[in-house]
């Protein structure tokens, strides 16, 4: 699932983010989400979230929700 949607997003979901400082190359990283970030209901980069890692990025794909 694609994490463009922001209904489809809420905390403690597991999703793998594209960071700020890796959008050239379009490495993902993986964690749970903290806090959404993006207000619109969607956006078609990926909804911003923060992880609770603290790093803050756009959701490419949602890998499990609760």
């Amino acid at each position: 699932m694609e994490g463009t949607r922001r209904a489809d997003i809420r905390p403690g979901i597991e999703v793998m983010v594209e960071l700020i400082e890796h959008r050239r190359s379009g490495r993902l990283t993986g964690g749970r989400v903290k806090e959404v970030l993006t207000t619109a209901p969607n956006h078609p980069h990926g909804i911003k979230v923060m992880l609770e890692s603290g790093l803050i990025g756009r959701i490419k794909q949602i890998l499990r929700s609760n």
